[in-house]
């Protein structure tokens, strides 16, 4: 079999998606099912403005939390916190026993830590200069 190599930064969707449906396969074949399903939480203004929010997944009994974000009006006011809380929360409904976040901000790793987070892992220089944080949580079992 002759084959090519390539490397894009404008893969097609349908070979994203092929990839994906390929690994997959595999994965549960090797670990079982993953029963990946997506977790938000928004937090909105009086307009309904997104103003904070949570973006992630549940997978394998663990909740992914890909993306944090709190408008700089709200920060201070422990509302990732009650954003964590409210994931955390969903996560152990789905049967999950544990969360995963990182980060490359020290305050944003501060605050994970507030919130039962432990740092597991770093990536020295991701971004130069910084090093990404690896944190994770034990959630109580229902």
């Amino acid at each position: 079999m002759k084959t090519t190599l390539e490397a894009t930064a404008n893969p097609s969707p349908e070979d994203l998606a092929f990839l994906s449906e390929r690994l997959t396969a595999f994965n549960d074949g090797d670990v079982g099912a993953s029963r990946r399903k997506a977790l938000a939480v928004f937090v909105r203004d009086e307009e309904g403005a997104v103003v904070a929010g949570i973006s992630g997944y549940t997978a394998w009994g663990w909740l992914y939390v890909q993306w944090l974000w709190v408008d700089e009006r709200l920060r201070g006011q422990h509302m990732a916190g009650r954003m964590l809380d409210a994931a955390e929360q969903e996560a152990v409904a789905r049967g999950c026993h544990g969360a995963l976040i990182d980060t490359f901000s020290p305050n944003a790793a501060k605050v994970y830590q507030r919130q039962g987070y432990q740092p597991f892992g770093t990536l020295a220089d991701f971004p130069v200069g910084r090093s990404r944080i690896f944190l994770q949580k034990r959630l109580p079992t229902e």
